[in-house]
């Protein structure tokens, strides 16, 4: 790939990252029920809130993890089959897979609560967890094949 490329994917990995982190705290201040409540209240007296901050923990070291894996590609084609980039596409299946539990767990927390209104909810957490079994999915399938050019590069090596 073309270091602009690499450069482009990687501003947008970054602008992703900082546009879910002020959608995680600005989100929670306009939310219906917190409208007229300080804070401390929106803050630290919302369990749910609390749950969706450490189910976002997967989600960032994800991000994370895909630009160290761009910095691999762009250090040449060589370094891309490396140990490291199978175990980065390794960590960003594992994290997508984190965020379906966490959003299993907080759909299962929205559907059982005594709040009427599931659907808009619900919506959102099927759709994000499609999105992010694709990724795991395309990670999986990325990481086999870098292991298998990597097992090919290391026969090939032991032959020569």
């Amino acid at each position: 790939m073309k270091r602009g490329s690499i450069l482009f994917l990687r501003a947008v990995i970054l602008l992703v990252g900082v546009g879910v982190l002020a959608g995680l705290l600005w989100e929670p201040q306009v939310e219906g029920r917190n409208a007229n409540a300080d804070q401390v209240t929106i803050y630290f007296r919302d369990p749910f809130l609390a749950y969706a901050y450490v189910g976002s923990l997967p989600f960032f070291f994800g991000l994370h993890q895909a630009f160290k894996l761009l910095g691999y590609v762009g250090e040449g084609q060589a370094q891309t089959f490396s140990p490291e980039a199978i175990k980065a596409l390794r960590h960003i299946k594992y994290c997508a897979l984190a965020i379906v539990g966490f959003i299993a767990g907080g759909e299962a927390y929205i559907v059982l609560g005594v709040n009427d209104d599931h659907a808009g909810a619900v919506t959102m957490g099927i759709a994000t967890s499609f999105v992010c079994v694709v990724t795991a999915t395309a990670a999986a399938v990325l990481e086999r094949v870098l292991q298998s050019a990597v097992d090919l590069k290391s026969e090939h090596d032991l032959t020569v």
